[in-house]
């Protein structure tokens, strides 16, 4: 592409939804955006939410090159990455998974489409070690996934709802939340998310909205890390007596998300004020997935 810049976007997701956890995910309307265009030396120009270092060694590099791999070419194109990136960082949100993304989804541009979309699905799906970031991310909306072996399923998009984030100002990194699940789990605990989480797509293809309060409900992974997000559980309890639909913590944390109609919006944010604390709250319509673009510039 030596007179063309690439631009891509790739949507902030929610892993998990409660019950569904390493296999349900959602895509939200908030993007990472990113540009590259050939060049002498691998760069990245960033800007937005944390602080991610200007060098090759990041997130977006490691997507694009695990995709060049993944084709069985050694010796990737360098590039020149700007990318500006809306999605808080380790907040549970999948900024790791949209970074991850975009860089695979560059190199598929780059090679000629040779990966399409369900390569560029493997390849982060890989990286990332379960799928349920990077699948919505890639596809959009509602989806349900496995790693291994790769398949990716959407969901029915329901029409009127929004979620609403609670977004505390502390950082849950998601190798902190991972140490924090047992080795083993009661089979009682593994039945009673295995039904809850074939409820989420029951619910959405039914319009049964009403079943996705006990769909969202979890006992694998958010009553382990409750103690790194202090006051999780009772806030679960607020939103859902403020009106939400389904309420659950956004992937490792600490996220608070509710899925509501727009009547109940502001009610839910009111109840989410003491969780968030310094933080903030922001209201999300579902997401498109990955999208990009390639724009010629004049030759000079």
């Amino acid at each position: 592409m030596p007179n063309e810049t690439l631009y891509v976007q790739v949507p902030a997701t929610l892993a998990n939804l409660g019950s569904g956890f390493d296999a349900l995910g959602v895509a939200l309307d908030l993007y990472l955006e990113v540009s590259a265009s050939l060049a002498s030396t691998d760069q990245l120009h960033y800007t937005g939410q944390g602080q991610v270092p200007n060098t090759p060694d990041n997130l977006i590099h490691l997507g694009y090159r695990a995709a060049w791999q993944a084709l069985d070419e050694p010796s990737p194109p360098t590039i020149a990455i700007q990318a500006y990136n809306p999605i808080p960082l380790a907040r549970g949100m999948g900024s790791s998974s949209a970074a991850l993304v975009a860089g695979a989804a560059l190199a598929d541009a780059l090679s000629g489409w040779q990966l399409g979309q369900d390569g560029v699905f493997r390849v982060t799906a890989a990286l990332e070690g379960h799928p349920d970031n990077v699948a919505p991310a890639v596809y959009g909306g509602f989806v349900a996934a496995l790693a291994d072996p790769p398949l990716a399923l959407s969901l029915p998009a329901p029409e009127g709802l929004l979620f609403v984030l609670g977004v505390p100002a502390y950082e849950v990194p998601t190798p902190l939340a991972r140490t924090a699940l047992p080795e083993t789990i009661p089979y009682a605990d593994a039945v009673f998310n295995l039904a809850r989480s074939a409820l989420w797509p029951a619910a959405l293809y039914s319009g049964r909205f009403e079943a996705l309060r006990e769909a969202a409900r979890d006992r694998l992974h958010q009553p382990y890390r409750a103690h790194l997000m202090p006051g999780i559980e009772p806030a679960l309890e607020q939103v859902y007596a403020a009106g939400a639909l389904a309420a659950f913590v956004g992937g490792a944390g600490p996220t608070l998300a509710a899925l509501a109609d727009a009547s109940h919006i502001e009610t839910i944010r009111t109840a989410m004020r003491d969780y968030v604390g310094q933080g903030s709250t922001l209201v999300l319509g579902l997401g498109e997935g990955l999208r990009w673009k390639a724009v010629s510039t004049p030759s000079r």
